[in-house]
């Protein structure tokens, strides 16, 4: 009978214990800022925080991965009461400087800045096809101290009958390139 109920409290105490671990708050997910501006073929360079588009195609695919891999990113529209505050945000050309500043004023750990710029190359031999190409240059700023981590490039390729379509799809390809090289910067970073 002594041994059940040394059983019984020994379990009453390891559900207690585990119920109080689990009440303990998860670490804060670190948070980044994407400022990546984007120019399709034959478009403008746009921006979301110059402007009223949402989220670029290669700033979407990013936060998808960066997202997945626990980091918070920060929404365009939690960020517009501090840019609409601050008409030196509304620029398309960010300084590191400015990106350090937004990064504080929302309090966020890092910041990838950067641009995305796709072309169109020539037809694809014996098709209706166009070959369009993504670039992109970047740099991951720590926010608390304002270094730059990393300076990266990424790029994509793609081939289709519409031009913009196939400038879209390489911004895409060229964003889950940039995507690994971010992660593998801020991993190395311990994700603070």
């Amino acid at each position: 009978m002594r041994k059940i109920v040394f059983i019984m409290a020994t379990l009453v105490a390891a559900v207690v214990a585990f119920g109080c671990a689990a009440e303990q708050k998860a670490p804060a997910k670190p948070k980044v800022i994407l400022l990546i501006s984007e120019q399709n073929i034959e478009g403008p360079q746009r921006a979301w925080w110059a402007s009223e588009i949402d989220l670029s195609t290669t700033e979407a695919k990013l936060a998808t991965k960066l997202i997945d891999s626990g980091y918070e990113v920060l929404e365009p529209s939690n960020l517009n009461r501090i840019i609409n505050q601050d008409k030196a945000f509304r620029l398309v050309d960010f300084s590191d400087d400015k990106a350090v500043k937004l990064g504080n004023l929302s309090k966020a750990n890092y910041v990838i800045l950067g641009k995305a710029i796709a072309s169109s190359g020539g037809n694809v031999p014996q098709s209706n096809m166009r070959s369009c190409f993504a670039n992109i240059s970047a740099k991951v700023i720590n926010v608390k101290d304002g270094k730059v981590l990393a300076y990266l490039d990424a790029s994509g390729s793609s081939a289709h009958m519409d031009a913009i379509t196939g400038g879209r799809e390489a911004l895409s390809a060229a964003g889950d390139d940039l995507a690994l090289k971010v992660l593998d910067v801020l991993n190395k970073q311990g994700g603070k």
